[in-house]
Protein backbone atom coordinates (compact mmCIF):
# COMPACT_ATOMS: atom_id res chain seq x y z
CA UNK A 1 0.00 0.00 0.00
CA UNK A 2 1.38 3.46 -0.90
CA UNK A 3 2.16 5.99 1.95
CA UNK A 4 -0.63 8.09 2.69
CA UNK A 5 0.62 11.94 3.55
CA UNK A 6 -2.26 11.68 5.72
CA UNK A 7 -1.18 12.29 9.56
CA UNK A 8 -3.45 10.45 12.04
CA UNK A 9 -3.00 11.13 15.79
CA UNK A 10 -1.26 8.30 18.48
CA UNK A 11 -3.25 7.28 21.36
CA UNK A 12 -1.61 9.59 24.00
CA UNK A 13 -0.70 7.39 26.00
CA UNK A 14 2.92 5.05 26.67
CA UNK A 15 2.36 1.81 25.05
CA UNK A 16 2.85 -0.50 28.18
CA UNK A 17 -0.20 1.92 29.56
CA UNK A 18 -3.84 0.19 29.57
CA UNK A 19 -6.24 2.65 27.35
CA UNK A 20 -9.37 0.66 28.51
CA UNK A 21 -9.53 -1.02 31.81
CA UNK A 22 -12.69 -3.47 32.54
CA UNK A 23 -13.31 -3.92 35.70
CA UNK A 24 -15.76 -6.81 37.47
CA UNK A 25 -18.52 -6.48 34.43
CA UNK A 26 -21.27 -8.56 34.15
CA UNK A 27 -24.23 -8.25 31.56
CA UNK A 28 -28.02 -9.84 32.58
CA UNK A 29 -30.40 -10.49 30.82
CA UNK A 30 -33.34 -10.97 32.32
CA UNK A 31 -36.75 -12.47 31.79
CA UNK A 32 -39.53 -13.50 34.50
CA UNK A 33 -38.46 -17.06 33.91
CA UNK A 34 -34.58 -16.88 34.21
CA UNK A 35 -31.53 -14.80 34.18
CA UNK A 36 -29.04 -15.53 31.43
CA UNK A 37 -25.55 -13.88 32.68
CA UNK A 38 -24.11 -12.81 28.94
CA UNK A 39 -21.00 -11.65 30.98
CA UNK A 40 -19.74 -13.08 34.44
CA UNK A 41 -17.68 -10.61 35.87
CA UNK A 42 -14.91 -9.89 33.41
CA UNK A 43 -11.64 -7.77 34.21
CA UNK A 44 -9.07 -7.18 32.11
CA UNK A 45 -7.20 -4.13 29.76
CA UNK A 46 -6.60 -3.01 26.62
CA UNK A 47 -2.44 -1.98 26.33
CA UNK A 48 -2.24 1.50 24.40
CA UNK A 49 -1.56 0.79 20.75
CA UNK A 50 -1.71 -2.39 20.90
CA UNK A 51 -3.89 -5.40 18.03
CA UNK A 52 -5.85 -6.66 20.87
CA UNK A 53 -8.45 -9.43 20.03
CA UNK A 54 -11.60 -11.07 21.44
CA UNK A 55 -11.27 -14.29 20.66
CA UNK A 56 -13.66 -17.25 21.12
CA UNK A 57 -16.41 -19.03 19.98
CA UNK A 58 -20.62 -18.18 19.11
CA UNK A 59 -22.03 -17.17 22.18
CA UNK A 60 -19.32 -16.25 23.93
CA UNK A 61 -20.42 -13.10 24.74
CA UNK A 62 -17.90 -10.98 22.22
CA UNK A 63 -19.84 -8.78 20.62
CA UNK A 64 -21.88 -8.03 23.82
CA UNK A 65 -18.12 -6.78 25.22
CA UNK A 66 -17.40 -5.05 22.31
CA UNK A 67 -20.88 -2.89 22.65
CA UNK A 68 -19.61 -2.75 26.15
CA UNK A 69 -16.60 -1.22 25.18
CA UNK A 70 -18.62 1.60 23.01
CA UNK A 71 -21.52 2.03 25.10
CA UNK A 72 -23.67 0.86 22.69
CA UNK A 73 -25.03 -1.61 25.33
CA UNK A 74 -24.58 -0.68 29.14
CA UNK A 75 -23.34 -3.72 31.51
CA UNK A 76 -25.78 -4.66 34.69
CA UNK A 77 -22.41 -4.00 37.08
CA UNK A 78 -19.04 -3.10 36.58
CA UNK A 79 -16.98 -0.14 35.27
CA UNK A 80 -15.09 0.33 32.02
CA UNK A 81 -12.81 3.18 32.00
CA UNK A 82 -11.85 4.06 28.28
CA UNK A 83 -9.29 6.57 27.70
CA UNK A 84 -10.03 8.17 31.01
CA UNK A 85 -13.62 8.58 31.09
CA UNK A 86 -15.98 5.71 33.02
CA UNK A 87 -18.25 4.87 30.19
CA UNK A 88 -21.08 3.44 32.66
CA UNK A 89 -21.85 7.06 33.92
CA UNK A 90 -22.10 9.22 30.85
CA UNK A 91 -25.73 10.17 29.68
CA UNK A 92 -26.54 9.15 25.91
CA UNK A 93 -26.04 12.78 24.56
CA UNK A 94 -22.47 12.57 25.91
CA UNK A 95 -22.00 9.36 25.45
CA UNK A 96 -22.54 9.90 21.92
CA UNK A 97 -20.56 12.89 21.41
CA UNK A 98 -17.55 10.59 23.29
CA UNK A 99 -18.12 7.44 20.50
CA UNK A 100 -17.94 10.47 17.92
CA UNK A 101 -14.71 11.63 19.01
CA UNK A 102 -13.01 8.72 20.51
CA UNK A 103 -13.61 5.60 18.73
CA UNK A 104 -14.05 4.11 15.68
CA UNK A 105 -16.29 1.24 15.11
CA UNK A 106 -15.98 -1.17 11.81
CA UNK A 107 -19.04 -3.71 11.40
CA UNK A 108 -19.20 -6.98 10.00
CA UNK A 109 -21.52 -6.20 7.25
CA UNK A 110 -19.91 -2.80 6.79
CA UNK A 111 -23.08 -0.79 7.74
CA UNK A 112 -22.47 2.19 4.53
CA UNK A 113 -25.02 4.10 3.39
CA UNK A 114 -26.01 2.60 0.08
CA UNK A 115 -27.38 6.14 -1.46
CA UNK A 116 -24.13 7.89 -0.46
CA UNK A 117 -20.78 7.31 -1.99
CA UNK A 118 -17.93 6.38 -0.53
CA UNK A 119 -16.39 9.97 0.10
CA UNK A 120 -20.13 11.11 1.42
CA UNK A 121 -20.33 8.01 4.08
CA UNK A 122 -16.79 9.53 5.12
CA UNK A 123 -17.94 12.81 5.48
CA UNK A 124 -21.66 11.77 7.30
CA UNK A 125 -19.14 10.49 9.95
CA UNK A 126 -17.12 13.86 10.02
CA UNK A 127 -20.67 15.63 10.32
CA UNK A 128 -21.66 13.02 13.33
CA UNK A 129 -18.40 13.93 14.83
CA UNK A 130 -18.17 17.54 14.77
CA UNK A 131 -14.58 17.79 14.92
CA UNK A 132 -14.15 19.38 11.83
CA UNK A 133 -15.47 22.84 10.42
CA UNK A 134 -17.10 21.83 7.12
CA UNK A 135 -15.12 23.36 4.87
CA UNK A 136 -12.24 20.88 5.79
CA UNK A 137 -14.77 17.41 5.43
CA UNK A 138 -14.05 16.96 1.69
CA UNK A 139 -10.18 17.42 2.28
CA UNK A 140 -10.27 15.09 5.37
CA UNK A 141 -12.51 11.95 3.78
CA UNK A 142 -10.12 12.72 0.26
CA UNK A 143 -7.13 11.59 2.96
CA UNK A 144 -8.80 9.09 4.69
CA UNK A 145 -9.74 6.92 1.69
CA UNK A 146 -6.43 7.65 0.23
CA UNK A 147 -4.92 5.83 3.18
CA UNK A 148 -6.91 2.56 3.11
CA UNK A 149 -6.35 2.93 -1.20
CA UNK A 150 -9.35 3.50 -2.29
CA UNK A 151 -9.29 7.21 -2.89
CA UNK A 152 -9.88 6.63 -6.89
CA UNK A 153 -13.42 5.36 -5.81
CA UNK A 154 -14.31 8.45 -3.59
CA UNK A 155 -17.46 8.83 -6.01
CA UNK A 156 -18.83 4.85 -6.30
CA UNK A 157 -21.77 4.13 -4.57
CA UNK A 158 -21.75 0.96 -2.35
CA UNK A 159 -23.48 -1.21 -4.42
CA UNK A 160 -20.70 -0.60 -7.26
CA UNK A 161 -17.61 -1.66 -4.52
CA UNK A 162 -16.51 -5.11 -3.52
CA UNK A 163 -17.17 -6.15 0.01
CA UNK A 164 -13.37 -5.46 0.82
CA UNK A 165 -13.58 -2.28 -0.88
CA UNK A 166 -16.69 -1.25 1.22
CA UNK A 167 -15.15 -2.81 4.21
CA UNK A 168 -12.13 -0.84 3.54
CA UNK A 169 -14.61 2.06 3.01
CA UNK A 170 -16.00 1.41 6.61
CA UNK A 171 -12.67 1.72 8.43
CA UNK A 172 -12.33 5.35 6.26
CA UNK A 173 -15.11 6.23 7.78
CA UNK A 174 -13.84 4.94 11.79
CA UNK A 175 -10.46 7.43 10.70
CA UNK A 176 -12.55 10.38 10.47
CA UNK A 177 -12.72 12.10 13.37
CA UNK A 178 -9.17 10.37 14.08
CA UNK A 179 -10.08 8.76 17.67
CA UNK A 180 -7.67 6.47 19.70
CA UNK A 181 -9.37 3.23 18.83
CA UNK A 182 -10.88 1.42 16.28
CA UNK A 183 -13.39 -1.31 17.46
CA UNK A 184 -14.06 -4.07 15.03
CA UNK A 185 -16.77 -6.68 15.37
CA UNK A 186 -15.64 -9.46 12.64
CA UNK A 187 -14.00 -7.70 10.50
CA UNK A 188 -13.28 -10.08 8.22
CA UNK A 189 -16.27 -12.14 8.86
CA UNK A 190 -18.05 -11.66 5.45
CA UNK A 191 -15.09 -11.58 3.17
CA UNK A 192 -13.24 -14.20 1.30
CA UNK A 193 -9.31 -14.98 2.68
CA UNK A 194 -7.13 -13.14 0.44
CA UNK A 195 -9.58 -10.13 1.06
CA UNK A 196 -9.13 -10.73 4.46
CA UNK A 197 -5.88 -10.79 4.70
CA UNK A 198 -5.70 -7.32 3.04
CA UNK A 199 -8.13 -6.23 5.15
CA UNK A 200 -6.53 -7.53 8.78
CA UNK A 201 -3.07 -6.28 6.89
CA UNK A 202 -4.54 -2.86 7.69
CA UNK A 203 -5.83 -3.08 10.75
CA UNK A 204 -2.26 -4.70 11.57
CA UNK A 205 -0.85 -1.35 9.86
CA UNK A 206 -2.96 0.90 11.70
CA UNK A 207 -1.33 0.14 15.36
CA UNK A 208 2.16 0.53 13.84
CA UNK A 209 0.96 4.26 13.00
CA UNK A 210 -0.22 4.47 16.68
CA UNK A 211 -3.74 3.67 16.78
CA UNK A 212 -5.13 0.91 19.55
CA UNK A 213 -7.37 -1.40 17.28
CA UNK A 214 -9.68 -4.02 19.22
CA UNK A 215 -11.33 -6.65 17.48
CA UNK A 216 -13.67 -9.57 17.79
CA UNK A 217 -13.23 -13.00 16.18
CA UNK A 218 -13.53 -16.34 16.75
CA UNK A 219 -10.49 -17.85 14.02
CA UNK A 220 -7.92 -18.83 16.09
CA UNK A 221 -5.59 -17.72 13.13
CA UNK A 222 -6.48 -14.50 13.56
CA UNK A 223 -6.75 -13.94 17.44
CA UNK A 224 -3.02 -15.35 16.99
CA UNK A 225 -1.71 -12.47 15.61
CA UNK A 226 -3.12 -9.88 18.06
CA UNK A 227 -0.29 -8.39 20.46
CA UNK A 228 -2.29 -8.90 23.00
CA UNK A 229 -5.66 -10.86 23.46
CA UNK A 230 -8.41 -12.29 25.90
CA UNK A 231 -10.52 -15.60 25.22
CA UNK A 232 -13.94 -16.01 26.09
CA UNK A 233 -15.79 -18.71 26.75
CA UNK A 234 -19.70 -18.70 27.93
CA UNK A 235 -19.17 -15.20 28.71
CA UNK A 236 -15.80 -15.62 31.21
CA UNK A 237 -12.17 -15.43 30.06
CA UNK A 238 -10.48 -18.44 30.48
CA UNK A 239 -7.24 -17.59 28.76
CA UNK A 240 -5.26 -14.32 28.05
CA UNK A 241 -1.97 -12.96 26.53
CA UNK A 242 -0.02 -9.49 26.13
CA UNK A 243 -2.64 -7.81 28.74
CA UNK A 244 -3.66 -8.35 32.02
CA UNK A 245 -6.72 -10.37 33.10
CA UNK A 246 -8.74 -12.50 35.26
CA UNK A 247 -9.15 -15.80 34.15
CA UNK A 248 -11.62 -18.14 34.71
CA UNK A 249 -10.41 -21.58 35.63
CA UNK A 250 -13.02 -24.76 35.01
CA UNK A 251 -12.51 -28.01 36.93
CA UNK A 252 -10.12 -26.97 39.13
CA UNK A 253 -10.74 -30.51 41.06
CA UNK A 254 -11.87 -29.20 44.24
CA UNK A 255 -15.61 -29.91 43.47
CA UNK A 256 -16.46 -25.68 43.87
CA UNK A 257 -16.78 -25.42 39.91
CA UNK A 258 -15.09 -22.39 38.70
CA UNK A 259 -12.30 -20.86 40.30
CA UNK A 260 -10.82 -17.39 39.38
CA UNK A 261 -7.16 -16.27 39.73
CA UNK A 262 -5.52 -13.00 38.51
CA UNK A 263 -3.07 -13.58 35.74
CA UNK A 264 -0.21 -10.87 35.05
CA UNK A 265 0.51 -8.31 32.20
CA UNK A 266 1.73 -10.07 29.02
CA UNK A 267 1.90 -13.40 31.04
CA UNK A 268 1.43 -16.00 27.45
CA UNK A 269 -1.60 -18.76 28.50
CA UNK A 270 -1.22 -21.76 26.27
Amino acid sequence: MAESQLTLSATSAHPDTALVRVEHVTRVIATRAQRTAILDDITFSVPARSLFAINGPSGSGKSTLLNMLTGIDRPTSGHIVFAGEEVRKMSENRLARWRGRHVGIVFQFFQLIPTLTARENVQLALQLGGALPRREWRERAHTCLDLVGLADYADRLPSELSGGQQQRIAIARALANDPPALVADEPTGNLDSKTAAQVFGLLEELTQRGKTVIYVTHDPRLAARATARVDLLDGRIVAHAGAEAVVTVYGNGNGNGAAKGAATAREAQP
